[in-house]
């Protein structure tokens, strides 16, 4: 896959992701939070489960099958996935699509000064200005400058941080084992299963929710976990991270976009502005790097093993 294919990919999995925000709200009004993505996170499982199951037997007839490190970290990717997807679904439940699709955009700075701290990896340095504009570009798109930031805002908030370090690892773990649809099932297994035995415990369970909320939970099951998730894995081979982080962002921008034609929600002024200052991110942060390539080679994540 070539960059600007994975880019292209990466493009049409935020504009998924920015549509799933509005059934992720939707379906919160008949199930508890942690049933909901149980369940839908397991439906991602079982859709891309043939695949896996294709990787995993061409990886032991080559004789590759997973290690113990390799299962430690698809549990980790699961985790940070569960922690993630928990803290933004229950932040849904009390603030709006438009001020979850912001809020969630907060990981996009954090992916690169991560990779700056965490793996000593300097991105190019269109990343940083590119990452500033697409936040305040967010920032503006969400309303979010009237400072009505509400308790729904904070989880959302909280949730930056693990997503922030999925998407600095995903791509790694996925192309040290060369089987990205694997780790995706295998993410997706572990974050179900912990998610729906919480669900089990804690949450209020019932047949007649679960089909009250049957067609959300399907939408982001099979598009947004089966679909996109599973998408973001394979693209992030081919993709650096910081890079994966700008793009990925402009699911702010279909957030807003699916919020105001299935919800209500309006841009004003400052809105357009934002939406002009995230796609002038992703326009810089994918051009710049391009005036080197003859003379260098593109930063990859491929470049930088586990």
């Amino acid at each position: 896959m070539s960059r600007i294919q994975a880019n292209l990919l990466l493009l049409v999995i935020a504009l998924i992701w920015g549509s799933a925000f509005v059934a992720q709200s939707q379906g919160m009004a008949d199930v508890g939070p942690m049933l909901f993505t149980g369940v839908r996170f397991l439906i991602g499982a079982a859709v891309v489960a043939p695949l896996a199951w294709r990787e995993w037997k061409q990886l032991a007839r080559q004789g590759k099958t997973p290690t113990a490190t390799d299962a430690r970290h698809i549990g980790g990717l699961g985790l940070l996935m569960l922690v993630g997807a928990a803290l933004q679904q229950v932040g849904i439940i009390s603030t709006s699509v438009t001020n979850a699709g912001f809020l969630t955009a907060l990981y996009v700075p954090l992916v690169p000064v991560l990779s700056w701290l965490w793996l000593r990896q300097l991105p190019h340095w269109s990343v940083w200005p590119g990452a500033l504009a697409c936040l305040v570009g967010a920032f503006l798109l969400s309303g979010a400058h009237e400072l009505n930031i509400g308790v729904g805002d904070l989880w959302v908030i909280a949730s930056a941080l693990p997503w922030a370090v999925h998407v600095l690892f995903v791509g790694r773990v996925a192309d040290k084992l060369a089987a990205p649809f694997l780790v995706a099932c295998g993410q997706f297994l572990v974050c179900g299963s912990l998610a729906l035995v919480y669900s089990l415990f804690m949450e209020p369970v019932s047949l007649k929710g679960l089909i009250a909320a049957a067609g959300p939970i399907a939408y982001t099951g099979v598009l947004s976990v089966g679909v996109a998730f599973t998408a973001q894995v394979v693209a992030q081979r081919y993709a650096h991270a910081a890079d994966a982080a700008i793009i990925l962002s402009s699911e702010t921008l279909f957030a807003a976009v699916f919020g105001y034609l299935m919800m209500g929600d309006r841009l004003n002024p400052a809105g357009f502005a934002g939406c002009a200052l995230i796609l002038g991110s992703m326009l810089v942060i994918q051009l710049l790097p391009l005036f080197r390539m003859g003379r260098h080679k593109p930063a990859s994540v491929l470049d930088h093993p586990v």
